[in-house]
């Protein structure tokens, strides 16, 4: 009488191998957000302080992006008050500035209308950036809103890496009246998001920041209070 076999059917071992392939997959996302939140509590400009007296600046969080408010003085050259299609907006004294993926932008303005298939196609990588900008009262600090006050120098680096980000070009339509896309400058990816380049831009205006600060949580975080 012949042994049996101790063999496993190839389909079996096909179904094991795709479990353990799906069960890797899983653990991306969850290893992403643990490394996005190391790299936060790994400071840049760690001895940096406020300054008793000095230029308020904001940085804004909606669970999604965070984006930084600065007064819009002196910005009409590169965002005029025809941008916005309500101009009356343009009235508020208030800049926010976001930089990231257009498709990213444009479909995912909360978290209700995240799609994977969007955050697929912009962690891998994509050129078509935008700025985007929101003409706002002064907001509140408090809650998801920080306040920050900056020197003279500080300011005037941030304003600089916030101007270097835009490209150029005619605005393009926002999400209402009061704000509007503009063409921009840099690669979109899951390493360089929008809140990579909200602490991008902080670190180098000189302000103490995580190292790396690829999710919203990870820029407020990092943030002194």
């Amino acid at each position: 009488m012949a042994g049996r076999s101790t063999s496993r059917p190839p389909h079996n071992r096909r179904s094991r191998v795709a479990g353990r392939i799906v069960g890797l997959l899983a653990l991306v996302p969850v290893l992403y957000i643990v490394a996005g939140l190391v790299g936060a509590l790994i400071p840049l400009n760690r001895g940096w302080v406020p300054p008793p007296a000095g230029i308020r600046v904001y940085v804004e969080d909606n669970g999604i992006h965070t984006g930084i408010v600065v007064p819009a003085d002196g910005w009409e050259d590169v965002v005029p008050p025809v941008s916005f299609r309500d101009p009356r907006y343009a009235r508020h004294r208030w800049r926010s500035f976001g930089w990231g993926d257009r498709a990213f932008y444009v479909e995912t303005p909360t978290w209700w209308d995240v799609r994977p298939g969007t955050i697929a196609r912009a962690a891998f990588g994509s050129t078509a950036t935008v700025m985007h900008v929101d003409a706002v009262p002064e907001p509140v600090a408090g809650g998801r809103v920080r306040a920050l006050t900056l020197r003279p120098d500080e300011y005037a680096r941030l304003l600089a890496f916030i101007r270097a980000s835009f490209a150029g070009g005619r605005s393009m339509p926002g999400y209402g009246s009061y704000d509007a896309f503009f063409p921009a400058r840099g690669r979109y990816s899951a390493v360089r998001t929008c809140n990579a380049w909200v602490g991008e831009a902080l670190a180098r205006a000189g302000i103490r920041v995580g190292a790396w600060t690829p999710l919203s949580a990870s820029v407020m975080v990092s943030l002194p209070r």
